[in-house]
C-alpha cells in the first residue's frame, strides 16, 4: 500500500455509526509532528491539531491500527511503516513558510508548502483551491515556478513582480526549482492556514499519483 493510500485509509472506518471528525490533513500533521520530534503526548497533538483529546485518541488508534505508530509512556513514535510515509512526504513537501497578507492571499493567515516538481499535478488549481476550504480555509493560491518566477496556472505573468520581500522569501524559505508548485492555505487562524496548505498539497499529490498511474 503506498504512502497517500495510507493515509487515507487511516481516516476511513468500516463500522457503522457517526463519522470521524479528523480528515487527512490531521493525519500528515500527525505523522509529520513524531517524525520531526520522536515521540509526542497526545495533549500536544490536540493543541497541534486543534483537536479535542477524544478525537485524538481515535486518530491515534487508527494510526495504530495500520501499524504506523507505537504509543508508549512518554507518547506516540513512528514504526518503519510510519517513517516510510513520512520520508515519503519529506521527500516530496518543503516548507512552511508564512506568508504576509498580500493581494494574491485572502486570509490573515497564510502559510505556504511547496510539492516538488508536481506542475504537471496542476490544472488551474480549483482542486487545490477546494481541497484547502474543505479543511478550513478561506482559500489557497496555487502557483507554479516556471521559467524561474513563480505564476498562476494558465498565467505567465511573475505573480510577484510588485511583491519582491515576499517573493525572496518564499524561494529562500522553500528552496524553489523549475517545475515546483507552491500552494499558499489562507485562514483567520495559522493552525488552520496549516491544515488548509497540507490539504492542497495532499490533492496535487494526489493528482500527481494518477497522472503516473495513467501513464505507467
Amino acid at each position: 500500500m503506498d504512502s497517500l493510500t495510507l493515509i487515507k485509509k487511516v481516516t476511513e472506518t468500516a463500522a457503522p455509526g457517526p463519522g470521524l471528525t479528523f480528515m487527512e490533513t490531521h493525519v500528515l500533521k500527525a505523522l509529520e509532528l513524531m517524525g520531526d520530534e520522536g515521540a509526542v503526548g497526545r495533549i500536544r497533538l490536540a493543541q497541534e491539531l486543534n483537536l479535542g483529546e477524544g478525537v485524538v485518541r481515535t486518530l491515534l488508534r487508527h494510526l495504530g491500527g495500520l501499524g504506523l505508530i507505537s504509543t508508549i509512556r512518554s507518547g506516540s513514535t513512528l514504526t518503519k511503516l510510519g517513517q516510510k510515509v513520512y520520508r515519503f512526504i519529506e521527500t516530496q513537501v518543503g516548507g512552511p513558510v508564512e506568508v504576509p497578507k498580500n493581494p494574491i492571499t485572502v486570509g490573515r493567515y497564510n502559510v505556504a508548502l511547496v510539492v516538488r516538481k508536481a506542475s504537471k499535478g496542476v490544472r488551474y488549481g480549483l482542486e487545490q483551491r477546494d481541497s484547502a476550504v474543505k479543511a478550513g480555509a478561506l482559500g489557497a493560491t496555487t502557483l507554479i515556478l516556471k521559467g524561474g518566477v513563480l505564476t498562476m496556472p494558465g498565467v505567465d505573468e511573475n505573480c510577484f513582480r510588485d511583491l519582491p520581500k515576499i517573493q525572496t522569501a518564499l524561494f529562500s524559505g522553500l528552496q524553489l526549482q523549475e517545475g515546483d508548485v507552491v500552494v499558499i492555505g489562507s485562514a483567520n487562524d495559522s493552525v488552520t492556514a496549516d491544515l488548509s496548505s497540507k490539504a492542497a498539497v495532499l490533492e496535487t499529490l494526489k493528482q500527481c499519483s494518477r497522472l503516473r498511474s495513467r501513464t505507467s
